[in-house]
């Protein structure tokens, strides 16, 4: 910061005045100067969002921290994945483990997949198991914060996004380690005949755009670590035994170095080669089968009266030879800080790819956006060569700063000034990591706004926000992909843009003979080259079959399942109420019903089914109060790592100076606070600075009259 005048004077020029005077002002300079700094610094940290709070300006979501320092509570995970068929079930044992003298409140935000079902909470103190039992949100909130005030130990598990959870644990004695065991699953996806899954393992800070309401974006703050100054923490074990009911060959994992043990037929052990890994990046494991898979891949589940199936069907592939369509396409790419490091390499290469494929017949244009945002062309023009050497000087120039405002981009993107042109198609392609925490405004506006446009999301980086992307993907009717390797954007992108080019099955419909059934997705999606459809389905004795039908390049095609071929799938009923709720989610954004109506129809789901989801929460209570009377109870919010390839001082602001950063390491503190947006703290700056100015200028003036008047 810029001295003040009287700071920057030689102690002789003070005119008029003699040295003692203008030593007292410069005294008094230095301690309204200190008093402006301790104001503004209490100012900065002070203020803590309240619900109902506004936020002014976008601002980088992290919780602070009071104190100075480190974390009271180490965390350690374990988990345990069975892969049987198509549903992978994965057990998660969090150790929370107190190291103070305190007693000890701890709360972790960690992420899990969006489309994943929690079903079972277990708590392990001392010799005691507690189980957790399913209720709705309130209601549970309410047994955990009265057990809390009560001194027992009790666990809580909330989701704040489908793909993001809170852990609570109340009453951690000092020196005690508290077992929380999560379980829940997932469907396996495949693709292109590789079949994987992803276990996400770390939150990456959100972006809170400037009217973005504090209750709605409380719950996704926390401490981030400082890798400049700590090793990463927070280690995961992994263990995956995979059974997919036939020999897998090419089982690998992209980010991971991973050991794999063969067992009875086709079974398989994968364990990390390090016995460990920071929980930075997430997992992903893939695989292939030795034989050509089938097409219908179908499982069956009895649950009380009713019998619960799911069915993997995989299209055809085209053989018929067709002129590629005649397209708008319009590339959304994010450059804002979080895109830092790795990601922003990713994405240029990934937008480049794309520039250099476009027909001559291609209209297109690029919007990038930071916190601001521009669109190279006016309007879509010509893939001439000219322009697409422009687009690709122009994506070579970028560079990720800022905050990530991305709704004015997604808006831009969906203008279409030639909606009645029926034969060119137009597809907007996203490269971002989506870390933001007003997913539902860009729901909302894409519900709204998409017309006929198709949207494909283009995650990127080692920790992306998949709920995001792969919800936008669904109501913009398109599709999501992942590239988390600067390696994999020649084989990820360059299958993208190949499915881009040829649709193969559409205006999907399915009919049951022999019995009536629910089934979900409730809107059947288009399928590209390579995905299939995962269609779940509730019915009551079902008999005789299932026909899916649609049209494949322009021609009708059809497929009838046979029931009777479908093998035991333990699991599926859970799967199929975690899509229903995805259904209810994503058809109050389509307006097609109320929010009223989704909610209770979420709520009724998770309590009949005991899933956690927005309107149900798994609660676990200790009986016997341990924390004694009158003991205070101290709460600790676990810090996370910063996901691997973010570039920290792009998102945090530079390295302190070497005096400030000695001062900051002298506390030990391995999480940097971040709770205002951080233009406020310029404003309340700029006002101390005029305070402090004017009270030198005054005492000044005061002393010069002294003077005056005794001469």
């Amino acid at each position: 910061m810029t001295p003040p005048l009287a700071a920057r004077r030689r102690p002789g020029s003070f005119p008029r005045l003699g040295r003692r005077r203008a030593a007292l002002i410069a005294r008094l300079s230095v301690f309204v100067l200190s008093v402006m700094m301790f104001s503004f610094t209490s100012l900065a940290h002070a203020r803590q969002l309240a619900p109902g709070d506004e936020i002014t300006s976008g601002s980088l979501l992290l919780r602070a921290r009071d104190g100075a320092t480190p974390s009271a509570v180490q965390l350690g995970t374990d988990m345990d994945v069975t892969v049987t068929g198509l549903i992978a079930r994965v057990k998660v044992v969090q150790a929370f483990r107190n190291t103070s003298r305190d007693w000890v409140e701890a709360t972790y935000l960690y992420p899990l997949p969006e489309d994943g079902a929690v079903d079972s909470l277990k708590m392990v103190v001392g010799q005691r198991v507690i189980i957790g039992e399913i209720n709705r949100r309130a209601a549970a909130r309410e047994i955990y914060e009265q057990a809390k005030a009560e001194g027992r130990a009790a666990g809580l598990v909330e989701q704040q996004r489908p793909n993001m959870f809170t852990n609570r644990v109340a009453n951690i004695g000092p020196g005690e380690t508290v077992l929380i065991e999560i379980e829940y699953q997932a469907p396996v996806r495949r693709i292109s005949g590789e079949y994987g899954f992803r276990l996400p393992l770390v939150v990456g800070p959100r972006y809170a755009p400037s009217d973005t309401s504090a209750a709605d974006v409380a719950a996704t703050r926390a401490p981030v670590l400082n890798p400049r100054r700590h090793a990463d923490i927070n280690p995961v074990s992994i263990t995956v035994r995979l059974n997919p009911g036939f020999a897998p060959t090419g089982i690998t994992s992209p980010y991971h170095a991973i050991q794999i043990v063969e067992g009875a037929g086709s079974t398989r052990t994968i364990t990390l080669k390090d016995g460990s890994t920071p929980s930075n990046r997430d997992f992903e494991l893939r695989w292939r089968s030795a034989e050509t898979a089938p097409g219908v891949e179908l499982f069956r589940e009895r649950v009380r009266a009713d019998d619960y199936l799911m069915a993997l069907i995989s299209p055809p592939e085209s053989n018929r030879r067709r002129s590629p369509p005649v397209r708008e396409l319009v590339f959304v790419i994010d450059n804002s800080g979080s895109m830092s490091g790795d990601s922003m390499r990713q994405a240029k290469e990934s937008l480049k790819l794309a520039l250099r494929s476009l027909s001559p017949t291609d209209r297109f244009n690029v919007i990038r956006f930071d916190d601001t945002m521009t669109e190279l062309f006016d309007k879509p023009v010509l893939a001439t060569r000219e322009q697409i050497a422009l687009a690709l000087r122009y994506a070579d120039q970028l560079e990720a700063s800022g905050g990530t405002e991305m709704l004015p981009a997604l808006r831009a993107a969906l203008v279409d000034d030639t909606p009645e042109d029926a034969g060119r198609v137009r597809q907007v392609i996203f490269l971002t990591d989506g870390s933001i925490s007003n997913e539902d405004q860009m729901l909302a506006a894409l519900g709204s706004n998409r017309g006929r446009s198709r949207v494909f999301m283009v995650g990127i980086g080692s920790a992306p926000n998949s709920f995001l992307m792969n919800r936008m993907a669904e109501v913009g009717r398109g599709t999501y992909t992942h590239i988390g390797d600067t390696r994999e954007v020649i084989t990820r992108m360059s299958a993208l843009l190949d499915r881009l080019t040829r649709p193969v099955l559409t205006d999907l419909r399915v009919v049951t003979q022999g019995g009536d059934a629910e089934f979900a997705p409730a809107d059947l999606p288009d399928l590209y080259e390579g995905e299939p459809l995962i269609l779940l389905a509730r019915a009551s004795n079902p008999r005789g079959s299932i026909t899916v039908s649609g049209m494949l390049d322009g021609r009708p095609w059809s497929r009838r399942i046979n029931l009777n071929q479908a093998v035991e799938g333990v699991g599926v009923a859970k799967l199929w109420a975690r899509r229903r709720i995805t259904d209810a989610e994503v058809g109050h954004r389509l307006d097609q019903i109320s929010a009223e109506e989704a909610a209770q129809t979420i709520a009724q789901l998770g309590l009949d089914f005991s899933i956690v989801t927005r309107e149900t929460s798994l609660v676990a209570v200790d009986r016997t109060p341990s924390r004694p009377q009158g003991a205070r109870l101290t709460e600790e919010e676990l810090p996370l790592n910063l996901p691997a390839g973010w570039d920290f001082d792009r998102i945090f602001g530079a390295p302190a100076p070497d005096s400030a950063r000695s001062t900051e390491a002298a506390t030990d503190d391995p999480s940097i606070p971040f709770d205002l947006p951080q233009t406020a703290t310029a404003w309340a700056l700029s006002v101390w600075a005029g305070l402090g100015l004017a009270l030198i200028g005054g005492l000044g003036l005061m002393v010069m009259r002294r003077r005056r008047a005794r001469s």
